[in-house]
C-alpha cells in the first residue's frame, strides 16, 4: 500500500534554535539585511534565495539554509526585522488615540519604505519578537480603555488591515504608473486631463470638472483621514463611550438645544 505523503507543515523559524557559529563569515542578520535589500530594489518577485546569495558574495543558496531554514524562514525574519523600524514607547501613554495614531502612522511610513512587506505579511504568522511586541502594545492601549482582549485584537486587526491594505494599493498604483510612464505627480495630472473627453458630457459633469483640474488629498493625507475615521469608530465601541454619546443626544431637543 502506497504511503500518503507527509502533510506536516515545515517548522517555523521561531521554534528552531539559533544557528551555531561556524567558520563561515556569514551571519543570520547579514542574510536578512541582504534579503531586505533585494526586496526593496526588485519587489517580491525578485526575492529568491539565489538572488540573496548573489547579494552576499560567492555563496550558494544552500549555504543560506542552515541559517534561515528555508525561504519562509527568511521572509519571517525579514518581516520581523523591518517591523523593528517602528518606534514603540515602553508602555501606553495618557492619550490612547494619540498612541494608536502614532503607531499606525509609523507603521505606514515603514511599509512605504518596504512595499513588499504589505504583500508578504498576510502570508506568514505574525510571531516574530518585534511583531509581537508591536501587537502587544496596541492591545494594551485598548485594554486600558476597557476593551476585552478579544475586542482589542479585533480593533488591532482592523488597524493593520487599513495600514497594509492601503500600502498594497499604493504598491499597485505605483506599478501602474511605471507601466504607463507616469513617474511624477505632474505626469499623472497631465494624463488625467488629457483623458477628460472620456467623461465629458451631461452624464458625468462632476467627474468632467475634476478631470479638467484634478485636486484632492494625496495618498498620505487620505491615509491620515481614513485612520481618523477608524479611530473615531473604535472610540464609539469602547465601554462607556457609546453610552455617553447616546445620553448626550437624549439630553438635546429636536433643534439640538440642550433641554
Amino acid at each position: 500500500m502506497k504511503e500518503k505523503p507527509d502533510s506536516t507543515p515545515p517548522p517555523l523559524i521561531w521554534t528552531q534554535p539559533a544557528p551555531r557559529r561556524r567558520q563561515s563569515p556569514l551571519e543570520r542578520d547579514e542574510i536578512v539585511r541582504a534579503g531586505v535589500a533585494v526586496a526593496d530594489e526588485g519587489g517580491v518577485d525578485a526575492l529568491t534565495m539565489a538572488a540573496v546569495a548573489r547579494r552576499l558574495g560567492p555563496y550558494t543558496p544552500m549555504a543560506l539554509y542552515r541559517y534561515v531554514l528555508n525561504k519562509d524562514g527568511l521572509v519571517d525574519l525579514m518581516l520581523d526585522h523591518v517591523t523593528g523600524e517602528i518606534p514603540l514607547p515602553s508602555e501606553p501613554g495618557d492619550d490612547w488615540r494619540a498612541d494608536l495614531r502614532q503607531v499606525a502612522l509609523d507603521s505606514w511610513h515603514m511599509v512605504k519604505r518596504h512595499l513588499w512587506y504589505a504583500q508578504l505579511v498576510p502570508t506568514r504568522p505574525s510571531l516574530g519578537p518585534r511583531m509581537m511586541r508591536r501587537t502587544e502594545f496596541l492591545l494594551q492601549v485598548l485594554i486600558r480603555q476597557g476593551a476585552t482582549v478579544g475586542d482589542a485584537m479585533t480593533y488591532t486587526a482592523l488597524l493593520d488591515r487599513h495600514i497594509f491594505g492601503s500600502a498594497q494599493q499604493e504598491a499597485e498604483e505605483l506599478a501602474m504608473r511605471r507601466r504607463h510612464g507616469l513617474h511624477t505627480p505632474e505626469q499623472l495630472t497631465q494624463a488625467i486631463t488629457a483623458a477628460r473627453e472620456l467623461a465629458s458630457g451631461r452624464r458625468h459633469p462632476a467627474l468632467t470638472e475634476w478631470m479638467t483640474s484634478p485636486t484632492g488629498a494625496d495618498m498620505d493625507e487620505q491615509f491620515a483621514l481614513s485612520l481618523a475615521f477608524l479611530i473615531d469608530g473604535i472610540a464609539t465601541r469602547l465601554p462607556g463611550r457609546e453610552r455617553g454619546a447616546d445620553t448626550a443626544r437624549e439630553d438635546r431637543g429636536p433643534s439640538g438645544a440642550v433641554r
